[in-house]
């Protein structure tokens, strides 16, 4: 089994938002806070996901994977975009408060959980964003505006980790923004281990050790 396989541990947490509670898996750390959340219809327990919250973990990291409270009251619709950033924000301020005081705090997650973690970040003084198969544009869509902006604007350092097959599309990198193509599609199944090695190389460049 690889560190990449572990299964999901560490303290669990409801907390009160604005929009109903949400729930908190809670891996402690002292290097810093890394604070994932889900895909639009998925879960925590995403391949990509786990796989992030071991990367980091070696490495000293806390980690909180959140599921958002319209998961917690078992919709799988998602709830419209600013109540998802307001829940997310009352959840990392929550953290921010206790288990992540005076920590580096790095926001993220999967497809809508990446981009409502981009739009967050600048508010949440948050120093870098890790991106899991972000939804650059909806598949046969053309005529929907790209997501684009949302990356553009996270202000801080940025790690974008793509399926070469995504049928979302391939973002570009930018200013502050690295793109690592790993094997697969939007799913990010295929390959653990190389997605592994993207974010223990940023983190550990984002905030190297003393």
């Amino acid at each position: 089994m690889g560190a990449y396989d572990r299964g999901m541990s560490g303290e669990t947490l409801e907390i009160e938002t604005t929009h109903g509670p949400a729930r908190v898996h809670l891996h402690e750390g002292t290097r810093g806070l890394l604070v994932l959340g889900h895909g639009a219809g998925g879960g925590v327990q995403a391949p990509d996901l786990r796989t992030a919250t071991a990367a980091a973990g070696d490495l000293g990291w806390g980690v909180a994977l959140v599921e958002q409270p319209y998961r917690v009251a078992g919709r799988r619709a998602p709830a419209p975009a600013k109540q998802l950033d307001s829940a997310w924000t009352d959840v990392v301020h929550h953290l921010l408060a206790g288990p992540g005081a005076g920590l580096p705090l790095v926001v993220g997650g999967r497809s809508s959980g990446a981009r409502v973690a981009c739009r967050t970040a600048p508010v949440l003084g948050a120093v870098g964003v890790l991106c899991l198969a972000f939804p650059l544009q909806p598949p046969g869509r053309a005529e929907r505006p790209s997501r684009l902006p949302e990356l553009d604007g996270t202000g801080v350092p940025t790690l974008v980790v793509q399926g070469e097959r995504d049928a979302f599309g391939m973002p570009p990198e930018g200013p502050g923004r690295a793109v690592v193509v790993v094997a697969g599609d939007h799913s990010l199944k295929k390959d653990q281990p190389a997605i592994a090695e993207a974010v223990r190389t940023w983190l550990e460049r984002l905030t190297p050790s003393s």
